[in-house]
């Protein structure tokens, strides 16, 4: 039924490439078709139950944040999966009630192996980071810094891409190893031109988008905007009326599903207890 959370999902007849922590991806021939699950995960932990209608909460956001930003950054998107089962492709109108609102038709691109994180506050592992070494990444930063607080000015910090245990912080030196200096210094550009539209964007709406993951891919050549864009699952955002840089600030402003849980994971279970589960 259409308002019954999805947990997994299989489409007879369509072949699943793919189950990640929350989407699934099909092969529709020279496309692919992403379905965003109502699973909860955090770190490498899938969670037993989920958030109902999450997936289409995210497939809706990144929708909304494509369209804003098509006009300068190329993406993956070649068509919304619509609410009615009759402009779906004809392989896909028996499953029209499952697949609305948390699903899109994308083009088939090469990931690039590195995920593309922008930092614009000093939160989560980047202030682990900087306590430890007043870096986030390598880069250097101001002394005297407090969680939470803003950065001089906004900072590419790409991580490894792992397909089991945790991503893994690294330098834009050791991102050039991996993909290459042309395509890391693309991908660094177009994370941060992106970043800051839509840190001012949302900034006149009074939130703040503290920090945000991208994925990019390869198609035809070119680097494109892949998997979602600026959601709860991929950022941090707080809302400014409440934002203040220190540590107090915590509770009240890193309140997503995602941060909650990864607190929650943190307390309760020990890293090594954090193993993936595959659904």
């Amino acid at each position: 039924m259409a308002n019954e959370p999805i947990l997994q999902l299989e489409l007879p007849g369509i072949k699943k490439l793919k189950s990640g922590k929350v989407r699934e991806v099909f092969d529709l021939g020279d496309r692919l078709l992403f379905v965003a699950t109502d699973r909860l995960s955090a770190f490498d932990v899938i969670m037993p139950n989920c958030i109902p209608r999450k997936g289409e909460v995210l497939t809706q956001i990144s929708y909304f944040w494509f369209a804003q930003t098509e006009s300068f950054q190329p993406n993956h998107l070649l068509s919304r999966v619509p609410l009615s089962g009759n402009s779906l492709p004809k392989n896909l109108q028996p499953f029209a009630d499952q697949l609305a609102r948390r699903s899109m038709i994308v083009k088939k691109a090469k990931p690039l192996a590195i995920e593309c994180v922008v930092r614009g506050y000093l939160a989560g592992s980047g202030w682990k980071e900087y306590q430890k070494s007043q870096t986030v990444c390598g880069i250097k930063l101001p002394t005297g810094l407090k969680e939470s607080s803003e950065l001089p000015e906004p900072i590419f910090s790409p991580s490894t891409k792992a397909e089991a245990g945790h991503d893994e912080n690294i330098s834009f030196e050791q991102a050039k190893k991996i993909v290459g200096d042309d395509m890391a210094g693309q991908a660094r550009a177009a994370s941060l031109k992106i970043y800051n539209f839509a840190r001012d964007y949302a900034r006149q709406r009074g939130i703040i988008i503290a920090d945000t993951k991208f994925e990019f891919g390869l198609f035809d050549g070119k680097l494109i905007l892949i998997d979602e864009m600026l959601t709860p699952d991929s950022s941090r955002f707080w809302p400014a009326d409440q934002y203040q840089p220190d540590a107090a600030s915590r509770a009240s402003t890193n309140n997503s599903s995602a941060i909650i849980s990864k607190r929650w994971i943190g307390t309760k279970l020990r890293p090594v207890q954090c193993c993936r589960t595959m659904l």
